[in-house]
């Protein structure tokens, strides 16, 4: 980067860049553990001297910091896939259900949300589509963070909720689903992949505002374009502009294709892309059993009974760190 001429090509730049913030966002929680180790020692040292309590503790205190922090680290560690550093987008749709699985789609963003925001990633949602009486159908939010993919590809699959249900007068029982899907985002530089424009059905739409709602507009601003070799379909309708909608939506189906395309070649990225399970019984890889006070993955069995702080607080690190070893084991 630091020779002359480096953004003649603004197209290979951006590679070199994009390369560059993977190999820093794996090396700097490595390098910054470890000078926080250095200071630690230091100020040990320097309360064992002094006859210092109050720098000890201190020391005590940070190494402990320090403890939780190589945890993370040694978490990072499993993600060694060549698309785990990526920025992703993420989709939530209803499954089996009605109205029940569309408010579990609305329970499951606000999880997510939470959980993202502990993580520190920037998040903008990309298309929304409300369902008739109450929830969402579908969701597609954009994750910018470093290793937003390797993480968020443990939480693709068929989510499963259990609970009373508040729709009928009965309270009956009901189970609903939803699945969470996960694309990583490859940047228009990376790849050489262009879509011929007779291989695309572009629509443009008038988005409604929510359930029961009237039209923002009376502008059909929302896009919606069809790959028509593939079938593959993406929306967007956040923007007000229907060139910034067609943008981002083409930026979608541009990421979508390119990870079926290394999805060919790469049996792990196949099961997390390819054909999606059915949205239904039997599928899951977690259930939420509200009645029971239960949250339990079915793939590692991590399970907990404060369902409060999963669903409200999004502390799902247990559930992802237990399926990023599991995978890693079984790799070997």
């Amino acid at each position: 980067m630091g020779q002359s001429g480096f953004w003649d090509n603004p197209e290979g730049a951006k590679t070199v860049v994009t390369e560059l913030k993977s190999l820093k966002a794996a090396t700097e929680p490595v390098e910054s553990l470890l000078r926080g180790v250095e200071d630690a020692r230091a100020l040990y040292q320097l309360g064992e001297e002094a006859g210092d309590a109050d720098a000890l503790a201190e020391a005590d205190r940070t190494l402990a910091d320090l403890e939780a922090r190589a945890e993370q680290v040694e978490l990072q560690a499993l993600l060694d896939g060549p698309n785990d550093p990526r920025s992703c987008f993420f989709t939530i749709q209803a499954g089996a259900g009605g109205t029940e699985a569309q408010d579990w789609v609305e329970m499951l963003l606000r999880m997510y949300l939470y959980y993202f925001e502990r993580r520190g990633w920037d998040v903008s949602e990309m298309d929304r589509q409300w369902g008739e009486q109450a929830g969402i159908k579908n969701v597609t939010l954009h994750v910018k963070g470093p290793y937003a993919f390797g993480y968020l590809r443990a939480e693709a699959g068929v989510h499963r909720l259990v609970r009373p249900s508040p729709f009928n007068a009965q309270n009956k029982r009901q189970t609903s689903f939803a699945a969470v899907n996960v694309i990583p985002e490859f940047e228009e530089a990376e790849g050489e992949l262009d879509i011929p424009e007779n291989d695309l059905d572009i629509v443009a739409f008038v988005r409604a505002s929510g359930p029961g709602g009237q039209n923002v507009n009376k502008v059909a601003t929302a896009v919606r374009i069809t790959h028509k070799p593939t079938g593959l379909a993406v929306t967007c309708s956040v923007e007000r502009s229907q060139q910034q909608n067609k943008r981002l939506a083409l930026s979608i189906l541009r990421s979508k294709l390119e990870a079926l395309d290394q999805a060919k070649r790469d049996e792990e990225l196949r099961q997390i892309v390819g054909d999606p399970k059915a949205n239904t019984f039997g599928s899951q890889i977690r259930n939420y059993v509200l009645d029971d006070r239960r949250v339990k993955d079915v793939r590692t069995g991590v399970e907990t009974a404060n369902v409060e702080s999963v669903l409200d607080r999004g502390e799902l690190d247990p559930f992802i760190d237990a399926e990023l070893r599991r995978r890693k084991r079984e790799k070997k």
